[in-house]
Parts: structure tokens; sequence; C-alpha cells
């Protein structure tokens, strides 16, 4: 859709609201005509929310950690593969839902469309996930069949099978959550912008690899001998799809997502699933790199999400971005050590993982998350901007393209980090193990 200022409406109601948002003649919404938020607010909202979601990152690692030694995860190495796509697919979802909310907060259309929002949303990110949750499904099934030159139909099916039916509950469960976060912040007087989209990645994560893991586990009992659920669950999941998907199109509020969402949801998926295949090696060498890899990523793609979300909203509003994009990249950069110390201590403190928490492991891979960091801020600001310009919603396209870049550069900046440690001779007992 083109957008043209000429052209750019925002109305109150249902009806007549266009699914572009940006007001017309740099006028500001009522809700924050008059309403400044100052560095330190904003500083201490995201913070607090980072550690929030670090926290249930955190968790997230310790289940991974957990998990990899299931017998699905050994048997079947696929799912490994599926775990960065799946997760990072999620994430992008629901940070996607978070950012689009945000926005419709700052205009005040919460307040006079709020039915037609929940359903709208609720149901583009069910057809979404539903749909690249099989996709990749069939990413992780050719990567692990091409290699290895063998296709096990029962394999495929069951991977299959987990992906949908974990994408559609995951769906369900964390857009209504996401839904009452936006409520809730925005009558505490809290910018959504600041908090909603690592709240939205941390419970992704969690929830998605928690249903993963148990229908995966599930599944994989009757691997060779039912096939009859894994093909009801994806048939069940191609019939959503279509229905799903005209009701988000009927939707005034998200007739331009589902127009614009697909080709970044895709791309990040292929994204995130090589990502996946730097995952399934490096675990198979540094058994300890498991749980750091959703730290270091789950971090990454907070920090760019929200600093996109920021800047989009900025934007809607008319704004100018170039001092907002300087103090915002400042603050998010000075958050990155105090927030993973916080993170290493308490995996050190859990006695989790493989590998101890030494001052050159700490040295080494606090380069890393900087530097995967700074990239992506960096990255962020010209996309953002660039999609603007084009005429591209960024509420509806940015945040995939990020995160997959966080769970890409972050993997890979961590797989190097550890071969430099074992290179180096910092041969912790279980770095290798």
């Amino acid at each position: 859709m083109n957008r043209n200022k000429n052209n750019r409406m925002a109305h109150s109601t249902e009806t007549d609201i266009e699914p572009t948002y940006r007001l017309v003649n740099g006028d500001k919404p009522p809700d924050i005509q008059n309403e400044k938020e100052t560095s330190w607010v904003a500083g201490v909202q995201m913070f607090v929310s980072f550690l929030l979601a670090g926290f249930g990152m955190v968790a997230a690692s310790l289940l991974l950690d957990v998990v990899q030694h299931w017998k699905v995860f050994d048997k079947i190495s696929e799912v490994y593969i599926l775990v960065p796509a799946l997760l990072g697919l999620k994430g992008n979802l629901e940070m996607t839902l978070a950012s689009r909310l945000s926005t419709h907060a700052h205009l005040g259309h919460l307040e006079n469309s709020l039915t037609s929002l929940v359903v709208g949303n609720l149901c583009l990110i069910q057809c979404q996930a539903v749909l690249v949750g099989f996709l990749a499904a069939m990413a992780a099934v050719a990567m692990g069949w091409i290699p290895e030159g063998q296709f096990n139909i029962h394999h495929a099916l069951l991977l299959c099978a987990s992906s949908v039916l974990t994408a559609s509950l995951a769906s369900l469960a964390l857009g209504l959550i996401m839904i009452g976060v936006i409520v809730i912040s925005k009558k505490l007087h809290i910018n959504p912008d600041n908090i909603a989209t690592p709240i939205a990645a941390s419970l992704g994560d969690l929830t998605t690899l928690a249903l993963l893991s148990w229908i995966a586990s599930l599944l994989y009992k009757s691997v060779d001998t039912n096939v009859i659920l894994p093909s009801i669950i994806i048939i069940s999941g191609a019939f959503l799809v279509p229905v799903c998907g005209y009701i988000a199109w009927k939707n005034n509020f998200t007739r331009q997502a589902l127009d614009e969402g697909w080709v970044p949801v895709v791309s990040a998926m292929v994204i995130s699933s090589a990502g996946g295949l730097i995952l399934d090696h490096t675990v198979s060498v540094y058994t300890g790199i498991a749980v750091y890899q959703l730290v270091i990523n789950g971090i990454g793609g907070n920090m760019v999400a929200v600093h996109a979300s920021r800047l989009s909203t900025t934007l809607h509003k008319g704004e100018k971005e170039g001092s907002m994009f300087s103090s915002t990249t400042k603050m998010l950069l000075l958050m990155v050590i105090p927030g993973q110390l916080i993170f290493i201590y308490t995996i050190g403190y859990l006695r989790a993982g493989h590998t101890s928490s030494t001052p050159t492991f700490i040295l080494v891979y606090m380069c890393a998350a900087l530097l995967q960091v700074f990239l992506l801020l960096g990255i962020s600001h010209y996309l953002v901007v660039w999609m603007w310009k084009m005429g591209i919603d960024p509420d509806n396209s940015a945040i995939p393209y990020l995160t997959a870049l966080g769970d890409l550069l972050g993997t890979a900046f961590l797989g190097l980090a550890f071969s430099f440690l074992y290179a180096i001779g910092d041969k912790d007992s279980d770095l290798g193990d």
C-alpha cells in the first residue's frame, strides 16, 4: 500500500480506520499530545522489562539444557533445527503483534475498537503461525534429510505435527497475554513500546519450547506405528489457515498486516533455520553452548525489537527519528553488560549447563554479546527508516528480519566464542564435553 502523506487518515471508528495509521499534518493523538517520556523513565521501564524477560529466557535455556537429553532430541536430531526456527517464529509473531498494538495504543484505537483489534490480530497470528510452522518443519526435514541422504516419513510427520500444533497453541495463549499486557500498561501509564516486545519474546521462548518438547515426546512414543494422529493434526491446521486468514482479511486493522507480513516471517524462518544448522553442529561439539544460546539470542532480539518498536511509533506519530535513535541506542548498549552478567551469574548459581563461568569465558562471551547488539541496532535503524520510506509499515515487517538476524548472529558469535576459548587453551573440563 502506498504511503503518500496526502492520503493518510486515522479515524477512531472501526469502519473508517485505514490499515495504515500515520496521522496527517504531523498531529499527535490526544493521549500523547502533552506527554514527554524522559530518558530515565524509558531506561527504567526497558531495563525492568529486560530483566523479567531475561529470567524467562534463562528458564527457557535451562529447559533446553534438560530436554536436549530427551530421547526424541537424541533420536530425531532435526528437532534441534526446529528450535531456533520455531522459537524465532513465535517471537516474531508475538513481538510484531506487540509492536502493532503499541502503536494502536498510542493512537487511541484500543479505547474505541478493542474487540475488533483482538479478533483480527488473534486470527492473523493463528493463520501465520500454523502456515509458517508447517514451513519450518519442512525446512527442518529438508536440512536433516539432504546431508544424510535418508528420508523417514514417520519422522517427517512427527516434526510437522509437532510444529503445527505447537505454533497454534502457543499463538492463542501468547496472543491473549500480549493483548492483556498492552491494555494494562496503558492503564498504568507505562509506554507499551518499552515492555511489550521483551515480554512477548521471553514468554514465547519458554512456552513454545515447553510445548514443542512435550508434544514431540508424546508423538515420538508411537512414531513408527501411528500415523493417524499426526495426520489429523496436520489436516486440522490446513483447515484453520484459510478460515483465520479470511477473518483477518475482512478486518480493517489486520488486512495490511496479512498482506505485508508473509515475506518477513517466511524470510525470518529461513534465516533462523540457518542459525539452527549452526546450533545443531555446535551443540554436538560444545554441550555447554545450549544454555547460553537462548540467552544471547533472546536479549539481542529483545533489544532490537524494542528499538524497532519505539522507532516505528515515532515515525507513525510524525516525529523525527534522529534524536530518538541516538538516545535509545545508548541506553540499550549500556544495558547489555549488566543484563548479561546477571543472567550469567544466575545460570552459574543454579549450576546449569556444562560450562564454568571463568573470567576468560565471561570476557569472550561479553564481546560476542556486545558485537551482536551493536550490529543489530545499527541495522534496525536503517531497515525501519528504509521500510517507512518504501511505503512498508515497519510494525508489520521489521521485527521478523531483525530478530532472525539476532538469532543468526548470536548463534554464530557464540559458536565462535566457544571455538576461540577452546583454541586458546581455556579447555574447561566440560567445554567440549
